[in-house]
């Protein structure tokens, strides 16, 4: 089938806007470690998301992993998470010698479930690693009243929310800081790329020592740091895209109601949730099948597409918490609704380009999956 429909797509500019952009490049020669695309890109993004600062990364995983070593946890310490999550978010805490402890997630928009948090914590307890999830934000006013009880640090991995608003508030700007990811298949990206948003001043040093090797002179090496800088290129990229980031948003909002238009009064399909006072990115488009009164199981859907040339995810699936590699150390039975979501999760293709007709056909695919 040559018709095939991708689960995602990367928007780009203008093949002559890019290559404007990184026109300059070609008679400066300087193509990484700081240079002009990368401070004109900080400071927009400073701008665009209302943040006193923003440091950028190579990708979102090193962004998240720098900043949670930049706040000197101490070793062994325990970070309160999901595991309804990509694998980055669990990484990042166990690299860092710090130990995930795992809270269930809300059944209705699938993002850490609050209320259970005060719970978790003991006097090992240095963070809160909340995920916003498919573009939903997390309840940020209750995680912040728990952080400043018991003093602890709230770190957001904010890949699913570049460009979100709660109440007129940049998703940028919750927590200590926030990490966002601009890989390929995100609403906005830089190719590759992250960024850390953040307010002490105190950090701006340490991230940069981090991402840069420490070197802070032509002959002054002060801290024992790696590589992890944002090159021009990916820069230029991310310039380029941000010019166009609400005209894609509004793109992918159509395809949004769509689907809904489609899916939202089907028995045995529970659709993604329209936040109050959230002004979503619309960057998935997650549906959760009920095998009882739908009539198909997820298995079932994601393979009918596939047969149909339609690509869709099982994301997230499976849960970190169950991942090989920490075989033996998590008990799955302490995060029920994740594990349960996580088994009949799909997310459907969304990018701004796609058609309405490629959306009538995805949902004509799945609505002939009920029997």
């Amino acid at each position: 089938m040559n018709n095939k429909i991708l689960v995602t797509r990367s928007s780009m500019p203008e093949f002559e806007e890019y290559c404007n952009e990184i026109k300059e490049l070609w008679n400066s020669h300087w193509l990484t470690n700081m240079g002009v695309k990368h401070r004109a890109f900080q400071a927009q993004l400073e701008q665009k998301l209302d943040v006193p600062h923003v440091a950028l990364y190579t990708n979102g995983h090193l962004a998240l992993e720098n900043v949670i070593a930049a706040m000197n946890f101490p070793h062994g310490g325990e970070v309160i998470t999901t595991p309804f999550t990509f694998a980055s978010t669990t990484h990042a805490i166990v690299r860092n010698g710090l130990t995930p402890v795992f809270c269930d997630i809300r059944a209705d928009d699938f993002t850490i479930d609050a209320e259970k948090i005060e719970s978790l914590v003991t006097d090992r307890t240095c963070a809160i690693v909340p995920v916003h999830v498919y573009g939903n934000i997390c309840d940020v006013e209750v995680i912040e009243r728990i952080a400043k009880k018991y003093e602890l640090k709230v770190i957001y991995d904010a890949a699913h929310a570049f460009g979100v608003t709660y109440k007129g508030v940049s998703a940028a700007a919750f927590g200590d800081a926030s990490m966002f990811s601009f890989h390929a298949t995100k609403v906005f990206h830089t190719i590759e790329g992250g960024a850390v948003c953040f307010h002490d001043d105190a950090l701006v040093q340490k991230l940069n020592d981090m991402k840069n090797f420490g070197i802070r002179g032509p002959e002054d090496v002060e801290f024992v740091g790696g590589n992890a800088k944002m090159n021009e290129f990916q820069a230029a990229m991310g310039i380029c895209n941000l010019r166009h980031l609400d005209a894609e948003i509004a793109k992918r909002k159509l395809v949004v109601e769509r689907y809904r238009s489609h899916l939202e009064r089907v028995d045995g399909i529970q659709l993604n949730p329209v936040q109050e006072g959230v002004q979503s990115n619309y960057a998935y488009f997650p549906i959760i099948f009920q095998e009882d009164s739908f009539g198909a199981t997820r298995h079932e859907v994601f393979a009918k597409l596939a047969e149909n040339g339609i690509g869709a995810r099982k994301y997230f699936y499976p849960l970190t918490n169950t991942f090989a590699c920490f075989h033996g150390k998590y008990d799955v039975t302490q995060t029920p609704m994740a594990l349960h979501l996580s088994r009949r999760v799909l997310t459907l293709p969304l990018y701004a380009d796609l058609t309405m007709e490629d959306v009538d056909r995805i949902c004509g695919v799945i609505l002939a999956c009920r029997k």
